[in-house]
């Protein structure tokens, strides 16, 4: 029965899914909620699709603010409703030397991985231009507390902030609609940044394109419903609805794209 999802999504999903199919059974089994890791949009539509074939179980997610794109996931029985604390996400500011200093999303991922912790520990890293906060588990604030002393050569605290300290990002996404001969990445990516097909080759050859924060060096990998593309030097794109294809054969898509 819920083994048959693996016919719609990657290959290379398949142990997430495994991992998905163990949260429900276990939630199904000890009628207790689980609560994941972060996960990118991604994931969460790969978790919504295969808890949505069950009545008795429902999902909820929260990522600290309310247009997050990383979330938790609370997979629980139907009759029970979280609240925000049940999702324990802590939100920590970087305190630096504004004034002398400057970070970059690069830079603040880079050292919170250096830590040793994966990505999927971490939320969104927001910015509005010069402060910067990032939204963590709670298990590990005092961890990322100690650990992160410095950014760089930038002396840095992080330090926990409450839910009315939240930053309004600068991040704007642009909804577009756009007609593609293909769902390949060098496709998507040619199309949107409006460089050749070469140089989009070339650039994810190169390992400067990621997809859902992971280098992919793939030009016809297969993009999905909900993958973020990161272009370095560019910006990044998001394949919000796949609304079917044209009489000539091509993708009609709607995209989320945030122009560097």
């Amino acid at each position: 029965m819920i083994e048959n999802v693996y016919q719609h999504f990657r290959k290379e999903e398949q142990s997430f899914i495994d991992s998905v199919i163990g949260w429900i059974r276990s939630v199904e089994d000890q009628y207790t909620p689980y609560l994941t890791n972060f996960l990118d949009p991604r994931q969460l539509h790969i978790v919504k699709t295969i808890v949505g074939k069950n009545s008795d179980i429902t999902i909820h997610s929260f990522g600290g603010y309310e247009a997050a794109e990383r979330v938790r996931a609370f997979i629980c029985p139907a009759y029970f409703t979280p609240k925000q604390e049940d999702f324990e996400v802590t939100i920590c500011e970087i305190r630096y030397p504004t004034k002398f200093a400057s970070l970059s999303h690069g830079k603040v991922l880079g050292t919170l991985l250096s830590t040793g912790l994966k990505r999927d520990y971490f939320g969104d890293i927001i910015s509005d231009g010069s402060r910067w906060q990032v939204f963590v588990e709670n298990s590990t604030k005092s961890y990322i507390e100690q650990q992160v002393v410095s950014i760089g050569k930038v002396a840095v605290r992080m330090e926990e902030r409450t839910y009315t300290d939240i930053l309004i990002p600068i991040d704007n996404w642009s909804i577009e609609n756009q007609t593609v001969s293909s769902m390949r990445l060098d496709t998507l990516v040619s199309s949107v940044f409006k460089i050749s097909r070469q140089r989009a080759k070339q650039m994810i050859e190169s390992g400067k394109v990621k997809l859902n924060w992971v280098e992919l060096t793939r030009p016809d990998f297969e993009i999905g419903l909900l993958d973020i593309v990161s272009v370095r030097g560019y910006g990044r794109l998001q394949v919000q609805e796949i609304e079917g294809k044209t009489k000539k054969d091509k993708w009609r898509l709607q995209l989320g794209v945030l122009y560097k």
